[in-house]
């Protein structure tokens, strides 16, 4: 049906031939129904495409949203058939079964509704990402933490002594526990759907609870049974292959999981030995959700131009920067894609590769071994390469060569950890890098945050006092100007009025400028001084743009950024 609709959208105008090629380009990524990426591309609305196969198929469309499905309705279709068929039972009118679908024509799935069930199916039509959220809401919760937790005896699970050895076959037998192993497998599919970027699983002397982060902001889920720490705990190193019997030493591995439609979901985690036992952090990431075109990312148009300048040049160093979780990877990670063609040789040391891009050589480092980012940028320096990206410069040794590199005709694009663009050349002559070196080899630094952005959905026109955006930093006729947004909390944004992030950009080009106060050996708040008068835009006021356009809150001001 998906070249058939693509056809039909184009012929409507609803779309162009070459918004379906991109659409088309990215369902063969995620493995998702045509109608399904254009809508999450943004080319078509929801109501819109409903709207367009209604008419074209002469059924009735239906707001799933508006509708309440009785529970004895839903229990006529089995789970496992509406997630395949991405179809819901709707209601029950005699011996016709209401069914909503997204395609229609999906002959298949209706005679499939029609043997598990006994009834003639009525087809109503809704968007996909509609039918997707009411499954959620109508099965997958069915089988809820409580009904798990309830499923289980805690008197089954030993809890070790502080001094205690762990026993291995104990700890295996209680993590194969189908209560157990449900519980974990609720706790990262859960986390999927709430489009969380970390789990946090956290021991304490009398609890044990499990945190999301959403949107940068940390919220608690759930309270397990604390006699449940070591039965979760083990299950999860058992599936990101760990020693479960390894309890004082950090370790660190991988989880993959397929989800529907050839999609794939890969879980970075994290095991720390605390004082009541171990804390475990797993950081999702979904390739399908990477966004590799800058113009998207959060950049002003003015400040792209000189990150692209920076890039575009053949040699010298461009340094990413900001604390953990900014974005960073992902800038870096667009730059590479923008930079990627056939004539460059492109190498990258990471820890670890978050992503896999084609066409790039990308090195996961091994500290254990002796493969550190020095060593790989030693190697790298001979493999003819023509642009390199170190994952983080972490000591003296690393930005040594990166310098090095960057002053021999090859371009270095890395990370650091500094609060704005001005003090990461503080940190770079704290390592130990001279500063003629510093001059000579740093093209531009850009440092970034992420804010939240306001619901779109439940998302309403607010007023603050002008002379509080004047406090913050804007000025007076911006302030007058502002069009602000607030969220009022919907099902969309889980009631917290955010959805989604928006980056912050600080772009400091190495001016002649600069370089000659760098020279002099000034203060980083000098440089910074220096830096706004020929015209940075910094982060207050990178986020004050983003206030004044109603894209996030005065609270989201003051979280990401600090006053100039």
């Amino acid at each position: 049906m998906s070249d058939r609709l693509g056809e039909l959208l184009v012929r409507e105008n609803l779309i162009n031939l070459s918004q379906l090629k991109d659409a088309q380009a990215q369902q063969r990524k995620t493995g998702d129904r045509l109608a399904y990426t254009l809508t999450k591309l943004g080319m078509v609305g929801e109501r819109e495409l409903t709207t367009f196969l209604s008419k074209h198929y002469g059924v009735p469309s239906i707001n799933l949203e508006e509708f309440q499905i009785d529970d004895a309705v839903i229990k006529l279709i089995p789970r496992d058939l509406a997630h395949r068929h991405q179809v819901l039972p709707v209601n029950r009118a005699g011996s016709s079964l209401i069914v909503a679908m997204s395609d229609p024509s999906n002959l298949t799935a209706i005679d499939d509704v029609k043997f598990h069930t006994g009834y003639n199916v009525e087809v109503v039509v809704a968007s996909e990402e509609a039918i997707r959220d009411a499954i959620g809401r109508y099965y997958d919760e069915s089988a809820t933490y409580q009904e798990i937790i309830e499923g289980f005896n805690p008197e089954d699970v030993e809890v070790a002594e502080q001094e205690a050895e762990a026993n291995v076959v104990d700890l295996e037998k209680s993590s194969e526990e189908a209560p157990v192993v449900r519980l974990v497998n609720l706790i990262l599919v859960d986390a999927i759907k709430k489009n969380a970027s970390d789990i946090h699983i956290e021991p304490y002397e009398k609890s044990f609870r499990v945190r999301y982060r959403v949107d940068g902001v940390l919220y608690e889920i759930m309270n397990p049974p604390l006699k449940l720490k070591n039965a979760i705990t083990s299950r999860m190193k058992i599936m990101a292959q760990l020693d479960i019997a390894e309890r004082r030493l950090p370790q660190d591995g991988r989880i993959k999981i397929k989800l529907g439609g050839g999609r794939e979901m890969d879980f970075r985690v994290s095991v720390l030995p605390t004082l009541f036992g171990e804390k475990i952090v797993m950081r999702l990431l979904d390739k399908s959700n990477l966004q590799l075109d800058m113009t998207k990312l959060g950049f002003e148009q003015s400040q792209i131009d000189v990150f692209k300048e920076a890039i575009y040049k053949p040699y010298g160093m461009v340094l990413v920067t900001g604390p953990t979780g900014s974005g960073k990877t992902t800038t870096l990670y667009s730059a590479l894609a923008d930079l990627n063609k056939t004539s460059e040789n492109i190498s990258t040391a990471e820890d670890p590769v978050e992503f896999n891009l084609a066409g790039i050589n990308q090195c996961q480092m091994h500290d254990s071994i002796g493969l550190n980012f020095a060593a790989a940028l030693r190697s790298f320096l001979r493999q003819d390469p023509d642009i390199i990206m170190v994952g983080e410069i972490r000591d003296f040794e690393t930005a040594e060569i990166a310098v090095k590199a960057a002053l021999t005709g090859h371009l270095v694009l890395s990370t650091l950890h500094t609060n704005d663009a001005p003090s990461t050349v503080s940190r770079l002559l704290n390592m130990g890098v001279e500063p003629f070196l510093v001059t000579a080899s740093v093209n531009a630094i850009v440092a970034q945050r992420l804010a939240r952005r306001v619901c779109k959905e439940c998302s309403e026109p607010t007023s603050v006092d002008p002379q509080a955006l004047i406090d913050l930093g804007m000025k007076p006729e911006q302030a007058k100007a502002a069009k602000l947004m607030k969220g009022n909390g919907c099902r969309n944004c889980n009631e917290t009025g955010y959805k989604g992030r928006v980056a912050l950009y600080e772009v400091m080009p190495m001016s002649d400028e600069l370089k000659d106060l760098v020279l002099q050996g000034v203060s980083t708040v000098e440089l910074k001084r220096e830096a706004i008068n020929l015209g940075m835009k910094t982060l207050r006021q990178a986020a004050l743009s983003k206030l004044g356009e109603g894209m996030t809150s005065v609270s989201e001001v003051v979280r990401c950024s600090v006053g100039d």
